[in-house]
């Protein structure tokens, strides 16, 4: 790559040590440091307050979520978290994705954690919870849940589905659309992120580069912006569109656009969207993945991908050292049990994929090995709730089924206090007691729990359909007629055979060993 077009003049742009809102410097939105402990922001018109009197609405709302399972601010704001390990770790996680700002090559990237605990324990909560703290202290934050539609052995799928539902602090809108409005190329962080891309050893394609300086050049051109910004977000951008682009800006000899596979595209938009995430004057982007263990029911060869994912998020992208971007995985706590020990994948993905014979096999199975040995040895697990901690939350639910419903809500019984039971059980308990009693205060309602198995049997519906493997998808840069998004299939593409064929196309970022 030739020297990048200067579009700013270095000398204006902020000195990292500058005070915001001086001349020179940029004022970023993230004023709270990320080791301070974050309080939500709209916690004095929730029921997490000392006041309860602040209407029905919200006390009904967090009820529904904790009934449900599926918690949301309101009834994090209500509950909150007592996982102190978990809150330590997470807020060590912040301060490592502030220091990559500056870290030179050899610098340790911030990678992630990932906790572990049973179905019902609050893995869910206290992820809602972490996504608030990340959010009150000026980072942008993804929660994605690992499904069938979002495969985690498929960086594509997962960086639609993170970019998709991003949150950025105080905007309510499309985050992409907020990133890209707030960027200031005045900045040190857009100087550095300009710099960076436009590196011959940038761990990114050109067309990064090429993209970032046709968004600035653009000017009035809004249909351009927007194009240039769809393609951050994970659209294809034709190779033929964006040489004519360059061409009509006076730069077409300046950028060098070759072919790029999907995986590596989106593994690459990671690395790029969490430095433009900086630029805008955040953080960095923190990225929640819940549900990790439905990998768990995924084929062979996918299973060994997803091993490697887990991986790349847990110790980090070595390619790219220096991204702002951090990462908290959920699992539950048997999985090793029911899966790495009692599908044999410790000793059967290995050799499996070794036996095999070529190179991108052998690194698929020395990632995978990583990625096994981070759930085997790195989980941290929730801690049960103590007797302190259940009646803390006893207490509160009580006020806050008062308040949802205009009544003074009389005590129940509950479960039984035992190590066996899990958070949810006992709320869901507890809730159900209220309504019932709330109905007929003669009735005496005798509530029992049951276990909840996780099933980790194969499921060919998880297969990935033909043709939209992340290995096959090539950009053609000649006529523009194919681009990033195609694909051709292969063992990803839910053939299901994980015994014969060939891997390609591997994403980038795993250290062959540690």
């Amino acid at each position: 790559m030739t020297n990048p077009p200067s579009l700013t003049n270095p000398g204006d742009a902020a000195h990292p040590d500058d005070p915001p809102g001086q001349p020179g410097s940029a004022t970023t939105p993230a004023t709270t440091p990320a080791t301070t402990p974050a309080t939500t922001p709209d916690a004095a018109h929730s029921v997490a307050t000392g006041s309860v009197a602040t209407g029905s609405v919200a006390a009904r709302r967090a009820l529904e979520a904790l009934r449900a399972g599926v918690p949301n601010r309101d009834a994090v704001a209500a509950l909150g978290s007592l996982q102190t390990g978990v809150e330590d770790r997470f807020t060590e996680l912040l301060d490592a994705v502030v220091a990559t700002a500056g870290a030179g090559e050899h610098a340790e990237p911030a990678g992630g954690m990932l906790i572990g605990g049973g179905f019902g324990s609050g893995k869910s909560h206290v992820l809602e919870h972490l996504a608030h703290r990340a959010l009150d202290a000026g980072f942008v934050v993804s929660k994605v849940v690992i499904s069938k539609e979002t495969a985690l052995h498929d960086p594509a799928k997962v960086f639609r589905a993170a970019i998709d539902c991003a949150q950025v602090p105080g905007r309510p809108g499309s985050a992409i659309d907020e990133i890209a409005a707030a960027l200031m190329t005045d900045s040190a962080h857009y100087a550095d992120l300009y710099r960076w891309v436009h590196t011959d050893d940038a761990p990114v394609d050109s067309r990064f580069a090429a993209a970032l300086f046709l968004h600035e050049y653009a000017h009035g051109d809004v249909e351009l912006a927007d194009r240039l910004v769809r393609f951050w977000a994970g659209d294809p951008l034709p190779v033929a569109d964006l040489r004519r682009r360059l061409k009509e800006a006076g730069a077409a000899t300046t950028y060098k656009l070759s072919t790029v596979k999907e995986g590596d595209l989106a593994v690459q938009r990671f690395r790029f969207v969490a430095r433009l995430i900086r630029a805008a004057g955040y953080h960095g982007w923190i990225v929640l993945l819940d549900e990790v263990e439905l990998i768990g029911r995924y084929s062979l060869l996918q299973r060994a991908k997803s091993y490697a994912e887990v991986a790349r998020w847990v110790r980090g992208d070595r390619d790219d050292p220096g991204a702002p971007i951090g990462a908290v995985l959920t699992t539950v706590e048997d999985f090793e049990a029911q899966v790495l020990v009692g599908k044999n994948d410790v000793e059967l993905i290995p050799k499996r994929l070794r036996s095999k014979g070529t190179a991108e096999h052998d690194l698929l199975a020395g990632r995978a090995e990583i990625g096994m040995r981070v759930i085997e040895r790195e989980q941290l697990l929730l801690q049960p709730p103590d007797r302190d901690e259940l009646d803390r939350s006893y207490a509160k639910l009580k006020e806050i089924h008062g308040v949802a419903f205009g009544w003074s809500p009389p005590d129940v019984e509950g479960l039984e206090r035992l190590p066996s039971n899990r958070m949810r059980q006992y709320v869901r308990a507890w809730i159900n007691e209220w309504d019932l009693r709330r109905l007929d205060p003669t009735y005496v309602p005798d509530t029992t729990a049951a276990p909840v198995l996780v099933d980790y049997s194969e499921d060919t519906d998880l297969e990935a359909p033909e043709g939209d493997a992340d290995t096959g998808a090539q950009a053609d840069e000649t006529s523009g007629q194919g681009d990033e998004t195609g694909g051709q299939g292969d063992e990803t593409g839910g053939q299901g055979d994980e015994t014969s064929g060939t891997t390609s196309g591997l994403p980038g970022g795993f250290p062959p060993s540690f």
